[in-house]
């Protein structure tokens, strides 16, 4: 595994200490997950679940579509 050596202002150190505390990881567990998830080319796990059953409104309804129109050809 590779170690990456970074530099942020301390107000954004600060900032990833406590989020990484708040899910009960290190700063360095922190961001390996944040970076694997943004670099990460496939959706992430559970992402359709959340999110195409998400909807909590009124059903959709598609409304009427208009009549498909001609052309004359070029």
């Amino acid at each position: 595994m590779t170690q990456l050596l970074i530099e942020v202002p301390d107000p954004v150190a600060e900032k990833l200490r406590r989020r990484a505390g708040a899910q009960g990881l290190t700063v360095s567990q922190y961001l390996a997950n944040l970076l694997c998830r943004e670099l990460s080319e496939e959706w992430p796990p559970g992402f359709f679940e959340e999110v195409v059953g998400g909807w909590l409104g009124e059903p959709l309804e598609r409304p009427p579509q208009w009549a498909y129109e001609h052309r004359e050809r070029i």
